[in-house]
């Protein structure tokens, strides 16, 4: 997979015992990873102690990277919120990185947001009328300060949030830390996800269940869309005020964005892209003697397309763990290097077979058209692509990083052109159709596929604000 990036991962969590979270904090990040890996944080309190006494630590990089051992040794709390980030609204910038912490008349304030509004120039322009002034290119910050603004006049931080919940338009989940509460916010769609877990007397939210797992929660339910839950000594409330019964779920969350052990909205991700890969069989059968995927990505879908086919599932790439993150290269010769250092052939696996290559999406085709000629060089006599999505023909406005539709090979390209410009020998794309049985029967945003947007998103981008922002 390459071109299509994650949006953020965000998490909370609440020892009603007062037992230190930072820990926890760490490795519920470090299984979130996945969803963003540009910048990191975590924010945290005691709530038995000074009110407003908020530690926080935040950078460019990876989890292992900002929160080392020495710089999180004396950060203690029972309280507290993390995040890990991809940009899709705001600069890749240390001033970016989140959680936001806000010092305001009622204390202080700690948010952290997965997603992305489509009315931040509205909601910002209100804000720069009232005196605003901002310190980053984000509309999480934009959020975080309407919070701080409506608990001016609110008798309850909660009662804050759910005024601005309801000004917001987009897809966000958002978690955030007051001196003595925890609050999690889905908005109405369920466009972005959120979850509750549970472990002895501390309670967890986390974009995703993997998260949970990681720090030995157990899984209690979704949050719902349009639901706002906020944990305090007192336990949980539930506010279901934002709910409209309209859903419509992020379909790459099941494709491609979810970790492969999670489980999200009742649906476990593995077995969905199980699904995904049998669709795909059955669409666009090919005589062929290996089926392999693209990893990680790939991998499941292939196994799918496999089981459906009774073609052998094998692995025909091996990858380098221990790359790390690489540097945009200058050149298309430098790029196409990158991928030979993360990936290589095994050669005794493909020479002289008819291989089916199973990746969740093409972008720009640049990389898939890289390994199907690794694949022939290596001595397969046959590459058909099979991918697990749909072609990308429009943006996504909601937090998924898809680019303009001039970067995307699908929009200017039919399937068959697109099968000869990165020399495959078939190419067939997952049917649209299929894509609610493979993600549960859930309802489904496939705006990136269809253009069909669950809000009106054009008229919020035609509305013309005069704030320079």
């Amino acid at each position: 997979m390459a071109g299509i990036k994650e949006a953020c991962g965000v998490f909370g969590i609440y020892d009603l015992d007062g037992g230190n979270v930072v820990p926890s904090i760490y490795y519920g990040l470090t299984s979130l990873q996945h969803r963003g890996q540009e910048s990191c944080g975590l924010a945290v309190s005691k709530t038995n102690g000074e009110r407003g006494n908020v530690q926080f630590h935040k950078d460019l990089g990876l989890v292992s990277e900002v929160l080392r051992e020495d710089t999180i040794r004396n950060m203690e709390g029972d309280l507290g919120i993390g995040h890990v980030r991809y940009s899709t609204t705001g600069a890749s910038v240390a001033e970016n990185a989140q959680p936001l912490v806000l010092s305001y008349i009622k204390g202080t304030l700690a948010l952290a947001h997965n997603g992305n509004l489509i009315n931040t120039p509205e909601l910002k322009w209100e804000l720069i009328q009232n005196g605003a002034i901002f310190h980053t290119t984000t509309d999480s910050e934009v959020i975080a300060f309407h919070v701080a603004r409506e608990r001016v006049h609110s008798k309850t931080v909660q009662e804050a949030v759910l005024k601005t919940a309801r000004k917001l338009k987009g897809g966000y989940a958002l978690v955030i830390m007051s001196p003595r509460k925890l609050i999690g916010v889905r908005d109405p769609l369920g466009l972005k996800p959120l979850c509750l877990g549970k472990r002895d007397n501390t309670y967890v939210l986390a974009s995703e269940s993997c998260a949970l797992t990681s720090v030995g929660a157990e899984f209690v339910r979704d949050i719902e869309p349009g639901e706002m839950i906020t944990i305090s000594k007192n336990g949980i409330e539930s506010n279901k005020e934002l709910s409209t019964g309209k859903h419509a779920h992020c379909v790459f969350e099941y494709i491609y964005f979810a970790r492969l052990d999670s489980m999200m909205d009742g649906v476990k991700i593995y077995d969905a892209r199980i699904r995904g890969g049998k669709s795909l069989a059955k669409s666009y059968p090919v005589d062929a003697d290996l089926v392999t995927g693209v990893p990680e990505s790939g991998i499941p879908a292939a196994k799918g397309y496999s089981e459906e086919s009774g073609i052998p599932f094998g692995f025909a790439f091996y990858k380098n763990s221990y790359i790390g993150r690489t540097f945009i290269k200058p050149t298309q010769k430098e790029r196409e290097s990158s991928v030979h250092l993360k990936l290589s052939v095994l050669d005794s696996a493909v020479k002289g077979k008819r291989i089916v290559l199973v990746d969740d999406s093409i972008v720009r085709g640049t990389t898939i058209a890289n390994l199907i000629r690794m694949l022939k060089k290596a001595g397969a006599l046959e590459v058909h692509v099979r991918i697990s999505s749909p072609p990308f023909l429009h943006p996504c406005y909601f937090g998924t990083d898809v680019p303009s539709n001039d970067q995307l090979i699908a929009s200017n390209h039919s399937a068959q052109e697109i099968c000869d410009m990165i020399g495959a020998d078939s190419l067939g794309y997952m049917q649209s159709e299929y894509l609610e049985g493979m993600a549960g029967n859930l309802p489904l945003c496939k705006a990136c596929f269809d253009g069909k947007y669950p809000m009106d998103v054009e008229a919020e981008l035609n509305k013309k604000i005069d704030c320079g922002c």
